[in-house]
């Protein structure tokens, strides 16, 4: 049975001080707290952004508590949007990363879970992808670590349209829970 997606919001630690319960996309929650120190995910997974209109560093969160923000890897108490990851119910995973934009040059197709691009297929980077199954979580470091970049079914023709600087993608991780 599927749940609505369902996160609460804290400005304090350990679940203290106001919160704000969320259960649809909010492009900017500045008007319901100033900063975030802990969350609870009640169902769904979630995508977190630092800044307003789903801009800046992502975190993406699965169902559970995260008593700081240390716990979801975050560079700063700032949380000002959100929204609920769409394409994870299933069990099919597959993308394909090419090392150009556009989706030009070598390719290579992916199913599961990879904690070093480099190590499993000799990439580095990925200027391009086409997500044809799932929700996957790509990571600018080896072993799910270092900035965030969440990718749901369809085409990104640049890295920039997952919203990374560069196009390094150094590990990635299918979103398997919700």
């Amino acid at each position: 049975m599927l749940s609505f997606p369902q996160i609460t919001f804290f400005e304090e630690k350990k679940f203290q001080g106001a919160c704000y319960n969320c259960s649809s996309d909010c492009a900017d929650l500045h008007t319901y707290f100033s900063r975030c120190s802990s969350i609870r995910v009640e169902s769904g997974a979630w995508v977190i952004y630092e800044k307003p209109n789903y801009k800046g560093f992502q975190y993406v969160l699965s169902p559970g508590e995260y008593a700081d923000n240390q716990q979801w890897m975050a560079f700063s108490d700032s949380v000002k949007s959100c929204r609920a990851i769409k394409n994870v119910y299933g069990n099919a995973w597959k993308l394909r990363l090419y090392e150009r934009p556009d989706f030009g040059g070598q390719m290579v197709e992916c199913c599961d879970d990879c904690p070093s691009a480099y190590d499993t297929y000799k990439v580095r980077e990925a200027y391009s992808c086409v997500v044809t199954d799932g929700a996957w979580v790509f990571y600018d470091l080896p072993n799910y670590r270092g900035h965030q970049y969440c990718v749901e079914r369809g085409e990104y023709r640049q890295h920039g349209d997952w919203g990374a600087a560069s196009p390094g993608v150094a590990s990635f991780r299918r979103i398997t829970e919700f």
